[in-house]
């Protein structure tokens, strides 16, 4: 009687928490959707990353990635791994996307979020695919206390900041970087260049700008190919050393997540070097 009471219990607890009843495997087709999945899921849960999930450049979650198999980026082993969740990027192949559809799965796609509302609302969404809605909670509230904190120390610093990367492109307002510098509480120079949704710029419109800082992705002094060359021309570097540059690595705002609070902690750092 006590083995029978005891089993409608827990029946009647799966009912009332679906997560509890069946969590499902999920498989993830972009590197972007990898690190929501990396940071929400059960290790159990998750059937398979991106064939970028490893790329220590464009993802926050390298190391975790190792843990589990890399897919193609095609149809073919998603069907035969027969995940109950694909989680996918609008910006993945639309005919693997539509195959899948054609094979019944269930298919759950994420834009590319611009503003940190829209980054809580993809962590709410894979919270809820994932059946972990309190650790997506955990990981907003994460987020909230990072950009807190760096308003808070970075209250009384007026630096005009142009976000910039290879071949002269800038981070407008519009962008997740643009973001980062908005919840900081820092200006973003390339509203004065009139890149709201961010564009290219002449090394000229640089240097008469003349921003504070220079937001880039790496502190090195060799250019590997002619985008980044652009960063180590001569009159940038002279205007623009290493101490009028905060350095961003990219992993941290390729994709929306929770490594955006990770981000903003180190904006704070830069921020304070520069300021030395």
């Amino acid at each position: 009687m006590m083995r029978r009471a005891a089993l409608i219990a827990g029946v009647a607890l799966m009912v009332s928490n679906p997560s509890l009843a069946a969590a499902p495997r999920i498989a993830s087709m972009n590197v972007c959707t990898d690190q929501l999945l990396l940071s929400l899921a059960d290790a159990s849960q998750i059937a398979g990353l991106s064939p970028y999930a490893r790329d220590e450049w464009q993802s926050w979650r390298a190391g975790d990635a190792r843990r589990f198999p890399l897919l193609s980026g095609g149809a073919e082993d998603i069907l035969m791994l027969r995940p109950d969740v694909v989680v996918a990027s609008l910006f993945d192949k639309r005919a693997t996307r539509e195959l899948l559809r054609q094979n019944g799965v269930d298919l759950a796609e994420f834009s590319v979020p611009r503003t940190m509302a829209e980054v809580k609302a993809q962590l709410v969404r894979m919270g809820e695919i994932t059946g972990h809605a309190d650790r997506a909670d955990a990981g907003i509230a994460r987020l909230d206390a990072a950009a807190r904190h760096a308003r808070a120390a970075l209250a009384n610093r007026g630096e005009r900041v142009l976000p910039l990367s290879r071949r002269g492109w800038v981070f407008g307002r519009d962008s997740l970087t643009g973001a980062l510098l908005q919840e900081a509480g820092l200006r973003n120079a390339a509203d004065e260049l009139g890149l709201i949704d961010g564009g290219f710029a002449s090394l000229e419109a640089i240097i008469a700008l003349k921003p504070d800082l220079l937001l880039v992705s790496e502190e090195g002094d060799r250019a590997e190919d002619e985008g980044t060359a652009f960063l180590l021309h001569p009159a940038l570097e002279r205007f623009y050393p290493l101490s009028k540059r905060v350095v961003m690595p990219e992993r941290f705002t390729v994709c929306g997540g929770v490594m955006l609070a990770d981000a903003l902690d180190r904006l704070v750092e830069e921020m304070k070097r520069v300021g030395k």
